[in-house]
């Protein structure tokens, strides 16, 4: 039984989180051969104020500040 846990920094609407479960599922019945009935997955949404990366808290980067080059934690480009 596949058991998948995904941790997002910030949080994700209803919707979002259903669409990543079933994209989820999907996946390891289409590469794994899993049942989707067996295929668990928790979503835990971490505070922006309880997670930090490079010496920085997350909620502290998310200011009007223009992201450095390279930062794996800004927001995509739209």
């Amino acid at each position: 039984m596949p058991f998948v846990s995904i941790r997002l920094a910030g949080s994700a609407s209803k919707e979002q989180k259903a669409g990543i479960v079933a994209d989820v599922t999907s996946s390891l019945v289409s590469r794994l051969g899993k049942n989707p009935a067996a295929v668990q997955i928790v979503i835990e949404e971490v505070s922006t104020e309880n997670y930090g990366a490079g010496g920085v808290l997350i909620v502290d980067r998310d200011s009007p500040v223009a992201p450095k080059e390279g930062d794996a934690h800004a927001e995509p480009s739209q």
